[in-house]
């Protein structure tokens, strides 16, 4: 496996913003975002970052880790996260948004209905009417449909950061979770550790006042019993950290997230598999919000272009109108349709920089556009390098615990032979606790680097998480 992600890596990113530049170049009055999706899929496909990851489906990738706990978490998180919530209600505030665009395709107006009683010196009068007054503004030249078609597109970017914003939501409470877990094993450890030296102190202090060992021997022990009862206050904080990141992920307060402890999470067989990894990056939502992105920048441009041509509608109303009475009897029928052309020639100076600062914005969308696609395949291929070295690490970090394990077992059947000074004993024992620390460490970060893998390769399990929460 590791022969073949190094492989992958070896993917030149420059060749990749050529060709991409060459796949996507040119802009249509409205981008036609499957095709360009079609595109982009092609495109990573071709650099096949990491085909040996292809197994089973990633769909709900944290529940192989078999925590009832997590999976709770991650359903609560979801549930009241207080960013997803906000990011979900400017989602249905950008589609109402499109339906306002959407309904300029029709007449536009209203009804008036209404009486006039005046009077001057002896002489009063009465007028009553009703009127139905209509402006149709024709899109003959598109600019409406240009403002349709953006307001689609900002909708759709809204929804890719609906997306992302759950990928980041799920992602953190498992990351949470296990460093918690991990800094709750950790205590253990050290606690564990405590309690020998403090007996080999009790042990010492004997031995010193019978005369038979020396204070050096007891100072050095005291000096390693010291170091480790710092560590507490630092991890009893970290805990205290993760805990409130799943409060804060999950819409409430630290001091209502309740964990048991479930350190065997980290010894779980918790690998990385995708059903298709080229996909998994291609269907990314960063990807698609950039695209979205683009593609509302450039039916702005068109709409900012149609606006240097005339705008052409009809006006009209139609409604009775009732002298001497207010009570409309006795009307009379009246209407009036007027088509009307109104072309702001004058203003071409302001039209003009206004549709060219828009197609600058155009161009700066579109670029990045293909940042966030080159950005996307480099992140990809770093959590995979991520991932080979640090199974690398926690492989030697557990092979060097076992071997200070064996030395300290080793030097503590010596020490009562009588074979080493207790001073070797205690730097037998110092080595086998750092070891056993690091080894520790290694395993969290080779669980967070699995996480990280699921997290860049997002696209299709955030499709199946999106869908299931609708």
């Amino acid at each position: 496996m590791i022969k073949l992600v190094q492989k992958n890596l070896k993917t030149s990113l420059t060749t990749s913003a050529i060709l991409i530049a060459a796949m996507l170049s040119g802009c249509a009055a409205k981008i036609d975002a499957a095709s360009e999706k079609n595109v982009v899929s092609e495109f990573i496909a071709s650099a096949n970052i990491a085909s040996e990851l292809n197994n089973i489906d990633e769909t709900n990738w944290w529940q192989k880790l078999e925590s009832a706990q997590l999976n709770q978490l991650v359903t609560d998180a979801l549930a009241n996260n207080h960013n997803l919530q906000t990011s979900q209600l400017v989602l249905k505030s950008a589609l109402a948004r499109l339906g306002e665009q959407q309904a300029q395709y029709l007449p536009q107006g209203g009804v008036e209905i209404g009486a006039q009683r005046s009077g001057l010196g002896d002489t009063n009068s009465r007028q009553s009417s009703a009127n139905l007054a209509l402006n149709w503004q024709l899109d003959l030249f598109g600019r409406i449909t240009a403002l349709v078609d953006a307001a689609n597109a900002s909708a759709m970017s809204q929804a890719e950061q609906v997306r992302l914003l759950q990928i980041e939501v799920v992602s953190s409470v498992v990351k949470g979770f296990v460093s918690y877990q991990g800094n709750v094993q950790k205590q253990h450890i050290v606690t564990l550790q405590i309690d020998a030296l403090e007996q080999s102190i009790a042990v010492l202090q004997a031995q010193v006042d019978e005369g038979v060992a020396n204070e050096l021997d007891l100072n050095r022990t005291m000096a390693q019993l010291k170091q480790q009862q710092a560590l507490m206050p630092a991890i009893e904080y970290a805990k205290y950290r993760d805990l409130s990141t799943l409060a804060v992920l999950s819409g409430q307060l630290a001091q209502n997230v309740k964990l048991t402890n479930e350190q065997a999470i980290l010894e779980h067989k918790f690998t990385v598999s995708l059903n298709d990894a080229n996909e998994s990056i291609a269907l990314r939502p960063d990807i698609s919000q950039a695209l979205y992105a683009f593609s509302q920048a450039n039916s702005l441009s068109v709409a900012a272009s149609k606006a240097l041509l005339p705008d052409i509608s009809l006006s009209g109303f139609a409604g009775v109108l009732s002298i001497g009475s207010n009570s409309f009897s006795d009307t009379q029928q009246q209407w009036q349709v007027a088509p009307q052309i109104q072309w702001s020639i004058l203003s071409y100076p302001a039209l003009i920089a206004q549709r060219d600062a828009q197609q600058l914005l155009t161009q700066a969308a579109y670029s990045d556009y293909q940042q966030v696609i080159l950005q996307a395949l480099s992140e990809s291929e770093l959590s995979l390098q991520l991932l080979v070295n640090q199974a690398q690490q926690k492989s030697f970090a557990e092979q060097r615990y076992q071997f200070a394990n064996n030395a300290f077992l080793q030097a503590q059947a010596m020490y009562e032979e009588g074979q080493i000074p207790y001073l070797e004993l205690l730097d037998a024992r110092r080595d086998v606790l750092i070891a056993q620390e690091n080894a520790v460490d290694s395993t969290i970060s080779s669980l967070l680097a699995k996480v990280n893998a699921y997290q860049s390769f997002n696209g299709r399990w955030s499709y199946a998480l999106n869908n299931t929460n609708q």
